[in-house]
């Protein structure tokens, strides 16, 4: 059996993973940090505790940093 490649877009840009990756994985491939920051999985926030799950296909996923401002 073949995986099925997996479709999602991140951040406003589409990606293809041969198989899908946890969102931790998915963070580390794209080189986006895991520290600081949340993640959102069309337009909920979606827990750090459930990083380790893999994504589904079409999701979209942004990964907000915060900003410190006055």
């Amino acid at each position: 059996m073949t995986a099925i490649p997996v479709g999602v877009t991140v951040n406003g840009e589409d990606h293809v993973f041969p198989e899908a990756p946890s969102v931790r994985e998915l963070l580390a491939r794209l080189n986006l940090p895991s520290q600081g920051v949340a993640v959102a999985v069309d337009g909920g926030l979606f827990p750090k505790s459930r990083w380790d799950e893999p994504v589904e296909r079409g999701w979209e996923i942004e990964v907000l940093t915060a900003v410190q401002g006055g």
